[in-house]
């Protein structure tokens, strides 16, 4: 399933890409502050089938290691409509005393939760600030691949990447070109992400994620 979905995307944007005559590339780098609201988890519990229901506040903790990042690429195939590639290694843990009462040690993907999108932009070049100033908005979809990180207090350990299920991002930012070449930036950024979790002994997580975030980023025109 993993490897049909990653098909259609590489396919999707293959087929969005190959235009005649691309007016301009950028590759974008950025981080920021991001923050997750509570979300509902169900499961089973590794070992014994116990069902899991709680209601967790996820933390973000952008600035601990590994940092909060993303990096994505774009082609505009005119001044206003472009389309692009996007990862974004976002980050949520669940605070001790939620993970501890659900008799987890560890609950958390932190390297991350991984987000890769298919997107399409649409921006308002020099609309502000005499010309300098590009406002743009942009969405996608995708898929979620977080590293894992779950222990149980029985011993139990999952520690590895796994393919949880769909995902999307919506963003809106301004863009302030430096020059000709480089361009800096700042944007409100959305992703959601349903995460379904493979545990050991039978054990499952499940998950809808929610993420807030504030970027800036440095944006390389080619």
């Amino acid at each position: 399933m993993q490897k049909t979905i990653l098909s259609g995307i590489i396919a999707v944007s293959t087929s969005a890409f190959a235009a005649p005559a691309l007016a301009e590339m950028e590759l974008s780098i950025y981080s920021g502050w991001q923050t997750s609201p509570h979300s509902r988890l169900y499961g089973d519990y590794p070992g014994t089938g116990a069902d899991i229901d709680a209601l967790i506040g996820w933390e973000g903790r952008s600035f601990e290691m590994p940092p909060y990042y993303g990096v994505r690429g774009t082609w505009w195939k005119n001044e206003k409509l472009g389309f692009g590639l996007e990862f974004t290694h976002a980050k949520v843990y669940a605070p001790d005393n939620e993970k501890a009462a659900i008799g987890f040690s560890d609950l958390e993907f932190t390297d991350g939760l991984n987000i890769l999108t298919v997107n399409a932009y649409q921006r308002w070049p020099g609309l502000w600030a005499q010309g300098t100033v590009t406002p743009y908005v942009g969405g996608g979809v995708g898929i979620a691949v977080p590293h894992v990180d779950v222990d149980t207090t029985t011993g139990l350990e999952t520690y590895e990447f796994q393919f949880t299920g769909p995902a999307a991002r919506l963003t809106a930012g301004v863009s302030y070109d430096i020059n000709d070449r480089f361009a800096v930036f700042g944007e409100y950024q959305f992703t959601y992400s349903s995460n379904s979790v493979d545990l050991p002994e039978g054990g499952s997580l499940e998950t809808d994620i929610k993420t807030n975030a504030l970027n800036v980023g440095l944006t390389l025109k080619f």
